[in-house]
Protein backbone atom coordinates (compact mmCIF):
# COMPACT_ATOMS: atom_id res chain seq x y z
CA UNK A 1 0.00 0.00 0.00
CA UNK A 2 2.36 2.35 0.69
CA UNK A 3 3.62 2.24 -3.11
CA UNK A 4 0.32 3.26 -3.75
CA UNK A 5 0.41 6.31 -1.37
CA UNK A 6 -2.52 7.77 -0.48
CA UNK A 7 -4.25 9.06 -3.17
CA UNK A 8 -5.14 6.84 -5.86
CA UNK A 9 -6.64 6.92 -9.16
CA UNK A 10 -9.00 3.85 -10.26
CA UNK A 11 -9.93 4.12 -14.17
CA UNK A 12 -12.38 2.10 -16.23
CA UNK A 13 -14.26 2.83 -19.36
CA UNK A 14 -17.13 1.98 -20.94
CA UNK A 15 -16.99 -0.50 -23.88
CA UNK A 16 -14.23 -2.82 -25.61
CA UNK A 17 -12.58 -2.71 -21.61
CA UNK A 18 -15.89 -3.21 -20.00
CA UNK A 19 -16.98 -7.16 -20.81
CA UNK A 20 -20.27 -7.70 -18.77
CA UNK A 21 -19.96 -3.82 -17.74
CA UNK A 22 -17.86 -5.69 -14.68
CA UNK A 23 -15.53 -2.51 -14.40
CA UNK A 24 -18.01 0.38 -14.86
CA UNK A 25 -19.78 -1.86 -12.49
CA UNK A 26 -16.76 -1.52 -10.17
CA UNK A 27 -16.72 2.02 -10.40
CA UNK A 28 -20.40 2.62 -9.86
CA UNK A 29 -20.30 0.65 -6.99
CA UNK A 30 -17.47 2.94 -5.08
CA UNK A 31 -19.09 6.10 -6.48
CA UNK A 32 -22.33 4.93 -4.41
CA UNK A 33 -20.70 3.93 -1.51
CA UNK A 34 -19.72 7.41 -0.94
CA UNK A 35 -19.76 11.37 -1.88
CA UNK A 36 -17.66 12.73 -5.14
CA UNK A 37 -17.77 15.46 -6.69
CA UNK A 38 -16.11 16.12 -9.95
CA UNK A 39 -12.47 17.68 -10.63
CA UNK A 40 -12.08 17.83 -13.92
CA UNK A 41 -13.82 16.80 -17.28
CA UNK A 42 -12.60 16.56 -21.21
CA UNK A 43 -13.96 18.53 -24.06
CA UNK A 44 -16.13 15.75 -25.71
CA UNK A 45 -15.23 17.86 -28.80
CA UNK A 46 -11.79 16.94 -28.55
CA UNK A 47 -11.78 13.53 -28.31
CA UNK A 48 -14.57 11.67 -29.25
CA UNK A 49 -16.39 10.55 -32.84
CA UNK A 50 -20.29 10.97 -32.18
CA UNK A 51 -20.78 8.37 -35.19
CA UNK A 52 -18.72 6.06 -33.30
CA UNK A 53 -19.86 6.77 -29.74
CA UNK A 54 -23.06 8.89 -30.16
CA UNK A 55 -24.87 11.30 -27.88
CA UNK A 56 -28.27 9.83 -25.78
CA UNK A 57 -31.17 12.04 -25.45
CA UNK A 58 -33.43 12.06 -22.92
CA UNK A 59 -36.54 13.86 -21.16
CA UNK A 60 -36.43 15.56 -17.95
CA UNK A 61 -39.24 15.55 -14.88
CA UNK A 62 -40.11 18.77 -16.90
CA UNK A 63 -40.90 17.57 -20.55
CA UNK A 64 -37.50 18.89 -21.93
CA UNK A 65 -35.14 16.81 -24.17
CA UNK A 66 -31.96 16.66 -22.94
CA UNK A 67 -28.64 16.15 -24.91
CA UNK A 68 -26.18 13.83 -22.94
CA UNK A 69 -22.61 14.02 -25.05
CA UNK A 70 -20.00 11.36 -24.42
CA UNK A 71 -17.46 11.91 -22.10
CA UNK A 72 -14.78 11.44 -19.52
CA UNK A 73 -14.13 12.30 -16.01
CA UNK A 74 -12.10 12.20 -12.68
CA UNK A 75 -14.07 12.16 -9.47
CA UNK A 76 -13.01 13.21 -6.16
CA UNK A 77 -13.97 11.65 -2.47
CA UNK A 78 -15.68 14.44 -0.82
CA UNK A 79 -15.27 12.93 2.81
CA UNK A 80 -11.97 11.72 4.21
CA UNK A 81 -12.13 7.81 5.15
CA UNK A 82 -9.79 5.60 6.96
CA UNK A 83 -7.43 4.60 4.46
CA UNK A 84 -6.21 5.56 1.36
CA UNK A 85 -8.24 8.04 -0.87
CA UNK A 86 -9.75 6.47 -3.89
CA UNK A 87 -10.41 9.06 -6.57
CA UNK A 88 -12.67 7.22 -10.03
CA UNK A 89 -11.62 8.17 -13.58
CA UNK A 90 -14.72 6.91 -15.91
CA UNK A 91 -16.34 7.75 -18.86
CA UNK A 92 -16.29 6.53 -22.49
CA UNK A 93 -12.90 5.65 -24.46
CA UNK A 94 -12.10 8.28 -26.72
CA UNK A 95 -11.70 7.70 -30.73
CA UNK A 96 -8.54 10.06 -31.21
CA UNK A 97 -5.74 12.50 -29.82
CA UNK A 98 -5.26 9.21 -27.20
CA UNK A 99 -2.05 10.87 -25.96
CA UNK A 100 -3.12 14.54 -25.50
CA UNK A 101 -6.83 12.50 -23.75
CA UNK A 102 -3.81 10.71 -21.29
CA UNK A 103 -1.44 13.78 -20.74
CA UNK A 104 -4.48 15.79 -19.75
CA UNK A 105 -5.59 13.74 -16.61
CA UNK A 106 -2.17 12.95 -15.60
CA UNK A 107 -1.26 16.27 -15.39
CA UNK A 108 -4.55 17.36 -13.23
CA UNK A 109 -3.51 14.21 -10.93
CA UNK A 110 -0.13 15.84 -10.84
CA UNK A 111 -1.65 19.04 -9.85
CA UNK A 112 -3.58 17.21 -7.22
CA UNK A 113 -0.39 15.18 -5.77
CA UNK A 114 -1.92 11.96 -6.86
CA UNK A 115 0.28 9.17 -5.46
CA UNK A 116 -0.91 5.85 -7.38
CA UNK A 117 -3.10 4.52 -10.48
CA UNK A 118 -4.94 1.94 -10.94
CA UNK A 119 -6.46 0.36 -14.08
CA UNK A 120 -9.70 -2.21 -14.09
CA UNK A 121 -11.07 -3.97 -16.81
CA UNK A 122 -12.85 -6.93 -17.94
CA UNK A 123 -12.24 -9.42 -21.07
CA UNK A 124 -14.32 -12.11 -22.53
CA UNK A 125 -12.33 -15.11 -22.28
CA UNK A 126 -12.82 -19.22 -22.18
CA UNK A 127 -13.33 -19.67 -18.40
CA UNK A 128 -16.50 -21.33 -16.82
CA UNK A 129 -18.93 -19.49 -15.21
CA UNK A 130 -19.07 -22.01 -12.25
CA UNK A 131 -15.75 -20.98 -10.91
CA UNK A 132 -14.13 -18.53 -9.55
CA UNK A 133 -13.61 -15.24 -11.44
CA UNK A 134 -9.59 -15.18 -12.79
CA UNK A 135 -8.17 -11.43 -11.85
CA UNK A 136 -4.86 -10.85 -13.71
CA UNK A 137 -3.01 -8.22 -11.89
CA UNK A 138 -0.55 -6.41 -13.32
CA UNK A 139 2.02 -3.64 -13.34
CA UNK A 140 4.82 -2.71 -15.34
CA UNK A 141 6.48 -0.70 -12.48
CA UNK A 142 9.51 -3.23 -10.35
CA UNK A 143 8.37 -1.50 -6.81
CA UNK A 144 4.47 -2.24 -7.38
CA UNK A 145 5.10 -6.07 -8.30
CA UNK A 146 7.72 -6.92 -5.53
CA UNK A 147 5.62 -4.99 -2.73
CA UNK A 148 1.92 -6.99 -4.32
CA UNK A 149 3.31 -10.11 -6.33
CA UNK A 150 1.85 -8.85 -8.64
CA UNK A 151 2.90 -10.33 -12.59
CA UNK A 152 4.65 -8.52 -16.09
CA UNK A 153 3.00 -8.52 -18.57
CA UNK A 154 5.36 -9.84 -22.03
CA UNK A 155 2.29 -9.01 -24.18
CA UNK A 156 3.42 -6.97 -27.40
CA UNK A 157 0.82 -5.46 -29.98
CA UNK A 158 -2.15 -2.75 -30.32
CA UNK A 159 -3.02 -1.64 -26.54
CA UNK A 160 -6.09 0.49 -25.88
CA UNK A 161 -6.50 3.64 -23.47
CA UNK A 162 -6.17 1.53 -20.20
CA UNK A 163 -2.86 0.72 -21.30
CA UNK A 164 -1.71 4.13 -22.58
CA UNK A 165 -3.04 5.55 -18.86
CA UNK A 166 -0.69 3.38 -17.22
CA UNK A 167 2.28 4.12 -19.76
CA UNK A 168 2.03 8.24 -19.06
CA UNK A 169 1.35 7.72 -15.34
CA UNK A 170 4.88 5.39 -14.74
CA UNK A 171 6.62 8.12 -17.27
CA UNK A 172 4.92 10.98 -14.68
CA UNK A 173 6.54 9.08 -11.59
CA UNK A 174 3.08 7.55 -10.56
CA UNK A 175 3.18 4.05 -9.50
CA UNK A 176 0.31 2.18 -11.83
CA UNK A 177 -1.18 -1.45 -11.65
CA UNK A 178 -3.83 -3.20 -13.69
CA UNK A 179 -6.67 -5.80 -12.58
CA UNK A 180 -8.76 -7.49 -15.68
CA UNK A 181 -11.55 -10.03 -14.96
CA UNK A 182 -11.94 -13.01 -17.34
CA UNK A 183 -15.34 -13.04 -18.31
CA UNK A 184 -17.26 -16.12 -19.53
CA UNK A 185 -17.99 -15.38 -23.18
CA UNK A 186 -20.51 -17.40 -23.92
CA UNK A 187 -22.61 -15.30 -21.45
CA UNK A 188 -21.80 -12.13 -23.27
CA UNK A 189 -25.05 -10.91 -23.58
CA UNK A 190 -25.92 -11.24 -19.70
CA UNK A 191 -24.53 -8.22 -19.03
CA UNK A 192 -24.33 -7.30 -16.58
CA UNK A 193 -21.79 -9.75 -14.59
CA UNK A 194 -21.76 -9.20 -10.83
CA UNK A 195 -19.79 -11.80 -10.39
CA UNK A 196 -17.02 -10.47 -11.91
CA UNK A 197 -17.66 -6.71 -10.32
CA UNK A 198 -17.43 -8.43 -7.03
CA UNK A 199 -14.23 -9.82 -8.03
CA UNK A 200 -12.17 -7.41 -9.47
CA UNK A 201 -13.71 -5.18 -5.93
CA UNK A 202 -11.95 -7.62 -3.90
CA UNK A 203 -8.65 -7.38 -5.84
CA UNK A 204 -9.03 -3.89 -5.54
CA UNK A 205 -9.48 -3.99 -1.63
CA UNK A 206 -6.47 -6.45 -1.46
CA UNK A 207 -4.42 -3.77 -3.22
CA UNK A 208 -5.55 -0.66 -1.10
CA UNK A 209 -7.22 -1.55 2.10
CA UNK A 210 -10.35 0.12 0.56
CA UNK A 211 -13.48 -1.15 -0.65
CA UNK A 212 -17.75 -0.69 -0.61
CA UNK A 213 -19.94 -2.92 1.39
CA UNK A 214 -20.77 -5.40 -1.51
CA UNK A 215 -23.23 -7.75 0.23
CA UNK A 216 -26.01 -6.99 -2.79
CA UNK A 217 -23.29 -7.87 -5.12
CA UNK A 218 -22.13 -11.41 -3.99
CA UNK A 219 -26.71 -11.92 -3.66
CA UNK A 220 -26.60 -10.51 -7.71
CA UNK A 221 -23.61 -12.89 -8.50
CA UNK A 222 -25.22 -15.89 -6.72
CA UNK A 223 -28.67 -15.14 -8.87
CA UNK A 224 -26.34 -14.09 -12.12
CA UNK A 225 -24.85 -17.86 -11.79
CA UNK A 226 -27.99 -20.16 -11.34
CA UNK A 227 -29.80 -18.09 -13.89
CA UNK A 228 -26.59 -19.22 -16.47
CA UNK A 229 -26.72 -22.59 -14.78
CA UNK A 230 -30.95 -23.03 -15.63
CA UNK A 231 -29.97 -21.86 -19.35
CA UNK A 232 -26.95 -24.46 -20.06
CA UNK A 233 -29.45 -27.10 -17.91
CA UNK A 234 -31.76 -27.03 -21.22
CA UNK A 235 -28.75 -27.59 -23.83
CA UNK A 236 -26.31 -30.28 -23.58
CA UNK A 237 -23.58 -29.42 -25.87
CA UNK A 238 -23.82 -26.36 -23.66
CA UNK A 239 -23.22 -28.17 -20.59
CA UNK A 240 -20.58 -30.54 -21.82
CA UNK A 241 -18.84 -27.37 -23.45
CA UNK A 242 -18.87 -25.56 -19.70
CA UNK A 243 -17.89 -29.39 -18.40
CA UNK A 244 -14.79 -28.74 -20.39
CA UNK A 245 -13.55 -25.43 -19.30
CA UNK A 246 -14.11 -26.32 -15.98
CA UNK A 247 -11.45 -29.48 -16.16
CA UNK A 248 -9.09 -26.77 -17.94
CA UNK A 249 -9.59 -24.23 -14.53
CA UNK A 250 -9.19 -27.41 -12.31
CA UNK A 251 -6.09 -27.98 -14.14
CA UNK A 252 -5.10 -24.37 -13.95
CA UNK A 253 -5.91 -23.91 -9.82
CA UNK A 254 -4.57 -27.21 -9.13
CA UNK A 255 -1.38 -27.73 -6.70
CA UNK A 256 0.97 -28.59 -9.88
CA UNK A 257 0.00 -25.66 -12.48
CA UNK A 258 2.49 -23.20 -13.00
CA UNK A 259 1.61 -19.39 -11.49
CA UNK A 260 1.94 -18.00 -14.35
CA UNK A 261 -0.81 -19.65 -16.36
CA UNK A 262 -3.45 -17.00 -16.02
CA UNK A 263 -1.18 -14.37 -17.27
CA UNK A 264 -0.31 -16.72 -20.16
CA UNK A 265 -3.97 -17.71 -21.29
CA UNK A 266 -4.46 -13.75 -20.60
CA UNK A 267 -1.74 -13.06 -23.15
CA UNK A 268 -2.82 -15.54 -25.91
CA UNK A 269 -6.49 -13.84 -25.57
CA UNK A 270 -4.88 -10.62 -26.24
CA UNK A 271 -2.82 -12.32 -29.61
CA UNK A 272 -6.51 -14.30 -30.38
CA UNK A 273 -7.71 -10.50 -30.24
CA UNK A 274 -5.57 -8.75 -32.76
CA UNK A 275 -7.02 -5.15 -31.81
CA UNK A 276 -5.70 -6.06 -28.49
CA UNK A 277 -6.85 -4.98 -25.29
CA UNK A 278 -5.68 -2.36 -22.82
CA UNK A 279 -2.50 -4.51 -21.30
CA UNK A 280 0.89 -4.04 -22.26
Amino acid sequence: MDVLGSRIIVAAFDGWNDAGEAASGAISALRDAGDYEAVHAVDPELYFDYQYTRPSSRVDAEGRRILKWPDATLWRPLNAAEGPELWLLTGSEPARAWQAFATEFIDVALREDITGFITIGAMLSDVPHTRPISIFAASQNDRMRAAHGLEKSTYEGPVGILSVFEHFAEQAGIPTASLWASVPHYVATAAPSPKATLALLDRLEELTGVGPAREHLRTEAAAWEASIDAAAADDEDMTEYIRQLERTRDTWDSPDASGDAIAQAFERYLRRRGDGPDKK
